[in-house]
């Protein structure tokens, strides 16, 4: 039994998709769990005889309600183990482990290094709150080395930890030239144009500014580039990041396109894919999923970030303008082109969905043995 937030977008979300499917085409009995009712990610189940609740939870604050139906949920179905995904959901899924001491609890954790001064307190004290109780958990398993290292500098026990990177689907995401010359043109993008694309979520630990900046930087030197910003985030922020935009000079030169369901199309029409993030990431798995579709990456040293791309990307300092700007006109004048083998061949042997969904079995066997 899986336990998330919601079935939002987003890369854990998709990642708990990507298992909880694996782990039923092998024979496991799998349901899912969510604190919210969500339709972007739901119907992935609907014909996968993967059983999805949701607790309604009212808000925020509605903790003692939605861990009591958690419990009595748990206690009908009764599972052998209970996987929480992220913060709240890790401290959620400890009632139910308090209840019914045969369950196994396996905590999921998908950050490293967040700077916890651009969140709100509830935020910071969720992570007090794990370090404190995460000897609790009977497994905790983290999609990055640089997350293992993170969590343990806090407290988290080391024998309880194993990391498991991501899972990318190799046959979603791959090269579609077609695909990516639709969206192209219905973004009025033209083919003698290079597209510079940034992947995420709006939401600072993805540090748009950064990239914003250093995308000014390379459109006064290029007149041939052009750049997109994919993703959604709270409205507030979402309108700073386009007030500097404008301010910055962007206007004509920069696309926010907001969330998409099409990625791999997306992916088919970036020539280069940018992740500039300051702090917070695991594995991000936009780079997995551009470099799945041939597209060369830059990015910046958060997370496993540099182990993901390796030889075949550019990885600059984080929250470096200049530097960004440098890697990003590195990355056109290198040898890598788009459509590289190289590149998906590395996402197919290193981070596939069958690589992660086995290596859970194996791992969550062991804990139930």
């Amino acid at each position: 039994m899986f336990l998330i937030r919601s079935l939002g977008l987003g890369g854990a979300e998709q990642q708990l998709v990507n298992l909880a499917h694996g782990l039923r085409r092998l024979g496991h009995d799998v349901a899912v769990v969510t604190f919210y009712s969500s339709e972007w990610l739901k119907t992935e189940f609907s014909d996968a005889k993967i059983s999805v609740w949701t607790l309604g939870k009212r808000g925020r604050w509605d903790l003692v309600g939605s861990a009591l139906k958690l419990v009595r949920l748990v206690q009908k179905e009764q599972p052998a183990i209970l996987h929480s995904y992220l913060s709240t959901a890790n401290l959620l899924a400890l009632l139910p482990k308090a209840c019914c001491p045969s369950l196994k609890l396996v905590w999921g954790v998908r950050a490293s290094n967040v700077d916890f001064d651009c969140y709100d307190w509830f935020t910071k004290l969720s992570f007090q709150c794990e370090c404190l109780l995460s000897k609790v958990a009977d497994l905790i398993i983290v999609n990055s080395r640089a997350g293992r290292e993170y969590h343990l500098s806090h407290g988290f026990p080391g024998e309880k930890m194993i990391v498991i990177h991501n899972g990318i689907d190799t046959d979603r995401f791959k090269l579609d030239e077609e695909a990516g010359k639709r969206v192209r043109s219905a973004w009025g993008v033209e083919e003698r144009e290079i597209l510079i694309g940034h992947v995420g979520r709006l939401d600072p630990m993805k540090d748009h500014p950064t990239f914003l900046k250093a995308a000014i930087l390379l459109a006064e030197k290029r007149k041939d580039v052009r750049f997109v910003c994919v993703g959604e985030g709270p409205s507030g922020y979402r309108e700073e990041l386009y007030l500097l935009a404008d301010k910055l000079g962007l206007a004509g030169r920069l696309i926010w396109a907001g969330s998409r369901r099409d990625m791999p199309d997306v992916y088919s029409a970036l020539d280069i894919a940018v992740s500039s993030s300051r702090w917070g990431e695991g594995l991000p798995n936009v780079i997995v999923e551009a470099m799945a579709c041939g597209v060369p990456c830059v990015v910046t040293d958060v997370g496993d970030s540099a182990l993901l791309v390796a030889e075949s990307g550019v990885v600059v300092k984080a929250g470096d303008p200049t530097l960004l700007a440098e890697g990003i006109n590195a990355a056109l004048t290198g040898v890598l082109r788009k459509g590289s083998n190289q590149l998906r061949e590395r996402v197919v042997n290193n981070f596939s969905v069958a690589n992660c969904v086995n290596l859970s079995q194996r791992t969550l066997g062991t804990l139930l043995q």
